[in-house]
């Protein structure tokens, strides 16, 4: 007798394997995510930290007390707000700024912070 179908065994191993398959994606997409929100993170370090050391050095001499887009305006204003939608100086923030060894606003070390979801966190400080 030939009977033409899938037998409930067949079903349920294609539905496990299917599922499993569902389940490794989701868990790499989430994966992915992560990551790519840690190098908007590290991008946007980076250009405070060129935007600080290339123009705002250069300029004046010092490093400022505080940084924000109204003091350090040649970098695109939407860098200042983390992926999560915080902007610097908020303290649920991922980015962090600390200024040292500061006489009347001006400062001569700084370091910049931020806090990553795959990695450790990551650091600049002034070059000069």
């Amino acid at each position: 007798m030939n009977k033409k179908g899938f037998t409930v065994l067949e079903i349920i191993i294609v539905t496990a394997i299917a599922g499993l398959l569902f389940l490794i994606f989701f868990l790499q997409k989430s994966n992915l995510d992560a990551f790519d929100r840690d190098e908007t993170r590290k991008t946007a370090i980076n250009a405070m930290y060129y935007a600080l050391e290339e123009s705002f050095y250069k300029t004046n001499g010092y490093y400022p007390e505080f940084i924000s887009e109204k003091n350090i305006t040649v970098i695109d204003p939407a860098l200042w707000t983390d992926p999560d939608g915080y902007n610097l100086g908020d303290p649920l923030s991922s980015y962090s700024y600390e200024a040292a060894d500061c006489k009347d606003g001006k400062c001569k070390e700084y370091i910049l912070k931020t806090t990553l979801e795959k990695e450790d966190t990551y650091t600049k400080y002034n070059r000069n």
